[in-house]
């Protein structure tokens, strides 16, 4: 019982290594080309070949097809893809995502490359300066990493299986017996036990989360003779359904097309391993053996049978390309099928604190998304501020007002939204220019959110004066219009440069236009001041209110100044 307690620790730990390998792996590709890779993807997508390509390509980079999928799910949601080039890239995803499968097959000696990669990874992260040294040492680590699982997870495998000299003179323990029992229920020589197999590693792909790391277990356990070839084979089908579960936890409570996204994902890959599923025998048990026959290699002091590894990558890409040919030449018609299943809802937007759990997974991603709802805020206080000229101008109603008061708290919302969907992709490692965007996001939602404070405190002084039956007199609201209008016109300059990544701008100008604004509302304040009088017994009610509503533009303008010197990297 020690003996499989030990070994089943080694199995589990040696899983825990591969997956936090395949993270880190990820995570320095990432930090390394994601912002390339997320120009590549949103412009290589004009064709269904080059979709198909880019999905290849960049699913290879990142070494991750949860990544991609995470991604697209965020284009989509942003309009920055349509579904149908979206679907495009899946399928090169699906293709791409094999590499991890072929690199661990064609590696020599595992244990000897994890080693090296952590040991130089772990010299270029703790030891070099540099941020690009240090994700390629993370890269480096974790390709190690990845290794050192693989090759834990088949030393402790092989030692499940006993010997035939066990066997022979019955010294099988009763642990023994019972993981022999196990495997031995999971047979794929007929039809029903292949499918079996395959529900069954849908079902663990989906709980782990990677499809490479389901499919390197049945490569491992096929060639410790745990599991028959047949069985390996008929993990394949399931774990390419049980990894569009990522997509589907990046899709909650995001937008229709986000959740059409991950569906077409997952009813893609379900009706490829089901069209598929009948050739079964007679083409994908038999095809990767054809291909690479009997192949051994020595590894240490004993003989690594790589007769299943090689064959079993082999055939998960001739299996992914094959579900790539199936939608292939259908991709508009499937779209049409995919928008029927899921409608779409009026006013639809999406909502950022939902998406945190798959924006985790890309970063850069997360970013665009969070910019989306910054350049909400953006337009939302344009917006406002007109509104509130027509307040001052005597010309808003009840809709309008109302219409003040309910976006300020839609704001409000906003913005908390954004800072928590922020924070939580800030949590994790990222690259300089990532982590640098992320901040000047969060502080442009703060001055944003403060701008929609001030324009529903111009609406509430200029109530307090109703209702105090208080009237401005034309004098005054020409002045405060005047005010109104060189603050905004300010503002609609300033706010172009929150799109942009790095605008060119001229931080002195700007300051000197602002300086230029906030004296000549420091003028109008004291002409204000100098209109309370004792032939005027209201006049100072009134001056009051209107100096808050004076008070209300000069704090806007510092907020648009924040901004400005915000883009230019003046401010964090």
């Amino acid at each position: 019982m020690k003996e499989l307690f030990s070994i089943l620790c080694t199995v589990l730990g040696g899983l825990g290594i591969f997956l936090l390998g395949m993270k880190h792996l990820s995570e320095g590709l990432q930090a390394t080309v994601g912002g390339s890779l997320r120009k590549f993807m949103s412009h290589a997508t004009g064709h269904r070949i080059y979709g198909v390509g880019t999905g290849i390509v960049s699913t290879i980079i990142v070494q991750s097809s949860s990544i991609i999928t995470v991604m697209l799910v965020g284009f989509v949601s942003m309009a920055l893809m349509t579904l149908p080039q979206a679907f495009s890239v899946l399928i090169g995803a699906n293709i791409g995502t094999t590499a991890t499968v072929w690199i661990m097959a064609f590696a020599p000696k595992p244990q000897f490359l994890g080693l090296g990669g952590v040991a130089l990874g772990g010299i270029l992260y703790f030891f070099f300066r540099g941020e690009r040294v240090h994700n390629f040492g993370l890269t480096l680590m974790g390709l190690g990493l990845v290794f050192l699982g693989l090759f834990f997870m088949g030393d402790a495998m092989s030692g499940l299986k006993p010997t035939p000299e066990m066997i022979a003179t019955g010294r099988v323990t009763a642990s023994q017996q019972r993981i022999l029992d196990f495997f031995s229920s999971l047979e794929a020589s007929t039809f029903l036990g292949a499918v079996k197999v395959a529900f069954f590693s849908m079902l663990l792909t989906a709980v782990i989360q990677s499809s490479a790391a389901t499919i390197l277990i049945a490569m491992t356990l096929a060639t410790t003779g745990l599991i028959s070839y047949q069985v390996a084979v008929a993990v394949l089908f399931g774990a390419n359904v049980g990894t569009t579960a990522t997509g589907w936890i990046a899709a909650i409570g995001g937008t229709a097309d986000a959740k059409r996204t991950a569906l077409s994902h997952t009813l893609s890959n379900i009706v490829g391993s089901v069209v598929l599923m009948p050739l079964f025998f007679v083409f994908f048990v038999n095809i990767g053996r054809w291909i690479f026959p009997d192949v051994i290699t020595v590894c240490g002091d004993g003989v690594w049978m790589t007769s299943h590894m090689k064959p079993i990558a082999v055939t998960d890409t001739i299996f992914a390309i094959c579900r790539g040919l199936i939608f292939f030449p259908v991709v508009r018609p499937f779209m049409s099928l995919i928008e029927k299943l899921v409608k779409q809802p009026e006013n639809e937007k999406p909502h950022l604190s939902a998406l945190k759990v798959g924006a985790k997974a890309s970063p850069v991603i997360a970013c665009d998304q969070a910019l989306t709802e910054v350049i909400f805020m953006r337009e939302s206080n344009l917006d406002l501020l007109d509104c509130a000229r027509k307040v001052l101008a005597g010309e808003s109603d009840d809709k309008v007002e109302t219409h003040i008061v309910h976006r300020e708290d839609i704001l409000d919302n906003v913005q908390r939204e954004v800072t928590e969907f922020l924070g939580a992709i800030m949590s994790k490692r990222l690259a300089y220019d990532v982590a640098e965007r992320a901040q000047r996001l969060l502080r442009f939602t703060d001055e944003l959110e403060s701008v929609s404070d001030e324009a529903a405190a111009v609406l509430k002084a200029v109530k307090r004066l109703r209702k105090q039956n208080q009237r401005m007199s034309d004098v005054s609201r020409q002045l405060l219009l005047s005010v109104h209008d060189r603050v905004v016109a300010f503002a609609r300059r300033v706010t172009p440069w929150i799109r942009s990544p790095r605008p060119a701008v001229d931080i002195r100008m700007v300051q000197n236009e602002s300086k230029n604004i906030h004296e000549f509302i420091r003028d109008c304040r004291r002409t204000q001041l100098g209109r309370v009088g004792p032939e005027d017994p209201g006049s100072s009610i009134r001056v009051l209110a209107e100096l808050d509503i004076i008070n209300a533009y000069e704090r806007i303008r510092s907020y648009y100044l924040n901004i400005a010197e915000t883009v230019a990297g003046g401010k964090r």
